[in-house]
């Protein structure tokens, strides 16, 4: 693959610490979540995972959406990205909850869905590697 686009982040200090992208318009205090026993008063790899995958998801639907000649431009992704013990280390799940505009039906939209699921980046990355469910609302 020929890349088009490359990002470049640099952290420091693992889940404590700080993450700054290479032209400095990410900069963020990272601090794990107290869930995880950290305290919370910061970003979390989830989080900016989340972000990322629900951002990407959003524009891979756009593009079929589009190809399709269905307007989904309204619609809104919520990636919801879990962490928890997978054998010896640590295993990441995650749900994308896609809420369509009410001007598409339920066929459509969860074909529109599926199609992105297969156009989407952070999709063909994680296919195979974690568990992730569609939810088309």
């Amino acid at each position: 693959m020929d890349a088009l686009y490359t990002a470049v982040a640099t952290a420091t200090h693992g889940r404590e610490g700080r993450a700054v992208s290479s032209d400095g318009r990410l900069d963020l205090a990272l601090a794990a979540p107290a869930e995880l026993g950290g305290n919370g008063q910061g970003t979390n790899p989830e989080q900016l995972f989340a972000a990322g995958y629900a951002a990407c998801f959003g524009s891979a639907l756009g593009l079929v959406g589009k190809q399709a000649k269905v307007d989904v431009s309204d619609a809104a992704v919520t990636a919801e990205v879990g962490i928890g013990k997978q054998g010896e280390g640590f295993g990441l799940k995650v749900t994308l909850r896609v809420e369509l505009p009410d001007t598409v039906d339920a066929a459509t939209g969860r074909k529109l869905v599926e199609t992105a699921h297969q156009v989407c980046p952070y999709s063909n990355a994680t296919r195979g590697n974690i568990e992730v469910d569609l939810v088309v609302e």
